[in-house]
C-alpha cells in the first residue's frame, strides 16, 4: 500500500549517494587596462596566455559560485507527477495543496509509524497520505486551532479510513483536538493509550496557512481580497489586526513591522498608520493595501507594493496569533514527546520561522553548527562511542545529504530541503517552504 501511494504522488529520482560540497571561498580578480599605449610585440604572447588563464579562472570561479549556492540550499530531487497533481488540485483553487508532500512521505518511510501526531492538521492533506502509506499505524493524533480546518480535517480523515481498506484500519484510533501545538504535551496526556507511553514515532508541524484560509476574504489574510482586518487563526481569540493598527502605541506598531515583517520601510509605514487614525483608522484589507500602495515608490511597480504588503500582512498575522513566541518551546516539547528513533519534521514559510526552527534544533542538540556535517568538541570521542543512530542506514535514504549528530539525536537536514522546481511552478505558494527534520536517539 505504501508503495502504491508513493508512486501515485511522486516518482522518486534514482538513489544517489549523499553529496557533500566543500567550503568554497574565492575571489574573482580581473583587471582591465584602458591605456591607449601599444603593447610590445614580445609581450603579446605572454599577454594572451595571461588572459587565457584569467578567463579560465573566471569560469572556474563561476562554477564554484554555483556550487556554493547549491550548498546554501538543498532543493528537492523528487520528480513531481504533474498529471496526478493537476488531477487532484488543478481544478479547484480553494483546495489546500499540501506542500512538500512527497518529501514528507520520504521522511517517515523508513520508520514503523505505529503512532503519529500532526500538530497543524489543516485540511489533513499530509496526514491522509501518511495514514495511507502506513497501514501499521494504530494511534493518530491531530491538532488545529482553526475550527473550520478542524471540522474539514475530521471529515477528510473519516473518508480516508472508510475508503481505504487495509488490515489495521479497524484498529486505527483517531483523536483530533481543537488545540494549538503549544498544548502538545497536555493533549498527548489526554490520549489514554499504552502505545504513547514510550513516545510518538512521528510528528509533523506545517507552519503555513492553508489555501482555504487565504482564499476566505472574511478571514482577512489575503492581500488581494477585500475583507475585515481580522487575521485570527482562532476565531475565538480577542486580538484582531485592526486592534493593532488602530490602538497599539506607534512604537509597538513599528516594532511589529520591523521585527515580524522585516520591512525596511517600517518607520514611514508606522507614521502613516498612526495618521490614518485621525480619519477613522483602518478597518479593511483594502484600506491597508491602499495605504501601502501610497507609501511605496511608483518606480517599483505592482511587484513593489505587493511585496511590501505581503511583509506587512505577515507581520500583523504573526503578532495577532503570537506565532513566534512559543514556537521554540513547542518544538522542544515535540522532540521530548518522540519515541527513541522517532522523527520530527517542520515545514516553515518565512525566514523568521526557519531561523527559530534551525536554532531550536541546534539548542536541542546542545551544539553550534559546524561545516562538514558533524560536531567537533571535547566530547567528540565520547560521541563516536555512544552513537545510537546507524549512519549506514541513514545514508541509504537519498534525501539525507548532511547531518549534525549528537548523543541525544541527529539533525537530518543540516540545510533545509526546499521544493523542486516543478512543485514551485505548479504551486507558487510553496516557493518559500523549507523542511527541517530531527531524529531522536
Amino acid at each position: 500500500m505504501a508503495k502504491v501511494i508513493r508512486n501515485l504522488l511522486s516518482r522518486s529520482s534514482s538513489a544517489l549517494p549523499p553529496l557533500k560540497f566543500p567550503d568554497l571561498r574565492f575571489h574573482v580578480n580581473c583587471s582591465f587596462s584602458t591605456s591607449a599605449s601599444k603593447t610590445p610585440k614580445n609581450k603579446v604572447k605572454k599577454l594572451k596566455k595571461s588572459n587565457n588563464n584569467n578567463n579560465s579562472s573566471v569560469i572556474i570561479n563561476q562554477s564554484k559560485l554555483k556550487l556554493s549556492q547549491v550548498k546554501r540550499r538543498t532543493r528537492s530531487e523528487k520528480e513531481l507527477d504533474e498529471e496526478t497533481f493537476m488531477k487532484m488540485y488543478g481544478n479547484d483553487n480553494s483546495v489546500h495543496v499540501p506542500v512538500l508532500l512527497g518529501e514528507i512521505l520520504d521522511v517517515f518511510t523508513s520508520l514503523t509509524l505505529r503512532s503519529f501526531l500532526d500538530c497543524t492538521l489543516g485540511a489533513a492533506g499530509h496526514s491522509s497520505a501518511i495514514i495511507r502509506a502506513h497501514p501499521e499505524m494504530q494511534v493518530y493524533v491531530g491538532l488545529d486551532v482553526d475550527p473550520i480546518a478542524h471540522q474539514l480535517a475530521q471529515s477528510q480523515l473519516r473518508s480516508v479510513i472508510d475508503r481505504d481498506s487495509f488490515d489495521t484500519a479497524a484498529a486505527l484510533k483517531v483523536h483530533t483536538f481543537l488545540k494549538n501545538f503549544k498544548d502538545v504535551k497536555s493533549v498527548l496526556g489526554e490520549v489514554e493509550d499504552e502505545l504513547l507511553a514510550s513516545g510518538v514515532n512521528g510528528i509533523l508541524m506545517d507552519l503555513g496557512m492553508s489555501s482555504m484560509q487565504v482564499n476566505d476574504a472574511e478571514r482577512g489574510f489575503s492581500v488581494l481580497k477585500n475583507g475585515p482586518l481580522d487575521m485570527r487563526m482562532n476565531p475565538k481569540a480577542t486580538l484582531k489586526a485592526e486592534d493593532i493598527l488602530n490602538s497599539w502605541p506607534a512604537d509597538e506598531v513599528g516594532r511589529v513591522l520591523r521585527d515580524y515583517g522585516e520591512e525596511s520601510n517600517w518607520y514611514s509605514l508606522q507614521n502613516r498608520i498612526v495618521k490614518a487614525r485621525l480619519h477613522g483608522g483602518l478597518h479593511s484589507t483594502n484600506e491597508l493595501v491602499d495605504l501601502i500602495q501610497n507609501s511605496t515608490s511608483r518606480t517599483k511597480g505592482r511587484q513593489g507594493w505587493i511585496k511590501t504588503a505581503t511583509r506587512v500582512f505577515q507581520a500583523l498575522r504573526i503578532a495577532v496569533n503570537d506565532e513566534l513566541k512559543t514556537l521554540e518551546d513547542s518544538i522542544r516539547a515535540c522532540f521530548e514527546s518522540l519515541s527513541s528513533g522517532g522523527r520530527l519534521a517542520v515545514i516553515s514559510f518565512h525566514s523568521l520561522e526557519d531561523r527559530i526552527v534551525k536554532q531550536a534544533f541546534l539548542n536541542i542538540m546542545n551544539c553550534s553548527e559546524v561545516d562538514g556535517g558533524g560536531v567537533e568538541d571535547e566530547e567528540g570521542k565520547r560521541l563516536r562511542e555512544l552513537r545510537k543512530i546507524n549512519l549506514d542506514t541513514v545514508k541509504e535514504e537519498a534525501w539525507i545529504k548532511q547531518v549534525i549528530q549528537r548523543i541525544n539525536g541527529t539533525i537530518l537536514t543540516k540545510r533545509p530541503i526546499t521544493p523542486s522546481e516543478k512543485e514551485e511552478t505548479l504551486n507558487p505558494r510553496s516557493r518559500s517552504a523549507k523542511l527541517r527534520v530531527i531524529q531522536k536517539a
